[in-house]
């Protein structure tokens, strides 16, 4: 939290100290696989540009990587062509690690107009020494107690009651939460912060009226996918003493991709590579893995025991040590949980931030004789510029309680939250 930290501008993609391990069992150096990360990273800059210039000449941020890397790489590596085929495999897999980034399932599914809409904030990431629990706990600590209810999962959001609606104390009210277990709530606003993948999936079912035409066309478009990790405890390191990340280069994967051909055989060609967790001191020997997409949801399915030997014996591949054994392996299960059904939100092909700002928008719509502001939205998925980040969801979740307060209170300025 220092300010020197806070002040460094990463771009988004941590200047971590790399170790690369092959599929054949050999350690590569930063000679070799280095030029590999910036010519990359390159091409994922001017991605971004397109969303400002327009002109993008293919749909994809994947399409557009794979025919720029194949284009520019004989000439970028001119003078070291016996490396060029590693080279190649090592942007399949930073393809991969990408997708863990975007939470999606390829990055053929990542509109290339509108990757740049994704902006980045200065400074190092926070870890809460407790966890996002961690920060609750203090939130919550400022609250009144009794003030929030647990276990009362809702059914369906009716709103736009002009009468008979609930009655509460002789005061009408224009909404009414029923909640699964029939239990109903008399509102004035609701604020909806379910994650993009609940409402895709529910999208017809948790609203009554249903919602408008123009906003149910932007959850289509709007991209929502999975990104996995997978813990893993030693008793002793594989990695070297300084190592922060470790990239897995499958040598046969030069022709340029970032899915499987088979999910179910070969979902472990998936999982690229791991950060390692520091400082040791704190947390042992640890490192986590990063997996995404339709391979990382069907991991999910798999029994914890399955997905312990089937990491295993990919480090052993790649380590080329026949006796490498973690200690003990924790995931997540991100597409399977039952109110996110994945993990967060990307620009898919065909979206636009209009699209955020159709799904951001209070119902009623504006031009409407209803009570204002029955239903509000916030969220990652409502942030145009912080999708995918939980400082995103806080500035939409301020951005809503400034909407509310601006309401009650025209007459005097609203406060403004920076972050």
């Amino acid at each position: 939290m220092s300010e020197e930290n806070q002040a460094i501008d990463i771009g988004g993609h941590p200047l971590f100290v790399p170790n690369w391990f092959t599929s054949s069992g050999r350690k590569l150096g930063p000679e070799t696989m280095g030029p590999v990360v910036e010519f990359f990273m390159n091409l994922l800059e001017r991605s971004q540009q397109f969303h400002d210039s327009g002109g993008e000449p293919l749909p994809s941020v994947g399409e557009f990587v794979k025919a720029e890397a194949e284009r520019l790489a004989p000439e970028e590596w001119k003078e070291d062509q016996g490396n060029t085929a590693i080279r190649m495999a090592m942007i399949s897999t930073l393809l991969k690690l990408e997708c863990c980034v975007s939470g999606t399932h390829t990055m053929d599914d990542v509109g290339l107009g509108a990757f740049g809409m994704y902006k980045t904030l200065p400074g190092l990431d926070c870890t809460f020494p407790e966890g996002y629990e961690g920060l609750i706990d203090n939130m919550m600590k400022e609250l009144p107690n009794d003030l929030v209810l647990y276990n009362k999962p809702v059914k369906c959001i009716h709103w736009n009651y002009t009468k008979n609606g609930p009655d509460t104390k002789g005061m009408l009210f224009p909404i009414m939460i029923e909640c699964v277990n029939g239990e109903t709530f008399a509102a004035d606003h609701v604020i909806v912060t379910i994650p993009l993948g609940y409402l895709k999936k529910h999208q017809n079912t948790f609203l009554s009226p249903s919602l408008p035409l123009h906003k149910l066309h932007s959850i289509q478009r709007m991209g929502f996918g999975t990104n996995n990790k997978i813990f893993l405890e030693f008793e002793q390191p594989f990695w070297d003493e300084d190592c922060e990340l470790i990239y897995l280069v499958w040598e046969d994967e030069t022709h340029l991709a970032d899915v499987v051909s088979d999910v179910k055989m070969s979902w472990i060609r998936k999982l690229s590579g791991f950060t390692v967790l520091k400082p040791t001191e704190r947390y042992g020997h640890v490192i986590c893995g990063w997996i995404a997409g339709q391979e990382s949801e069907y991991m999910e399915t798999l029994s914890e025991f399955e997905v312990l030997h089937s990491v295993t014996q990919l480090l052993r591949l790649f380590t080329g040590n026949p006796t490498i054994t973690p200690r003990k392996l924790l995931r997540s299960q991100w597409f399977h949980e039952p109110y996110s059904c994945g993990s967060y939100t990307y620009a898919a092909k065909g979206c636009s931030e209009y699209d955020i700002d159709n799904l951001a928008e209070p119902l009623p719509l504006k031009g409407s004789n209803s009570k204002p502001l029955q239903v509000l939205f916030a969220g990652e998925a409502t942030q145009r510029s912080f999708f995918s980040t939980v400082h995103g969801a806080l500035l939409s979740g301020w951005r809503e309680a400034e909407r509310l307060i601006s309401h009650y209170t025209p007459a005097s300025g609203s406060f403004s939250s920076k972050l």
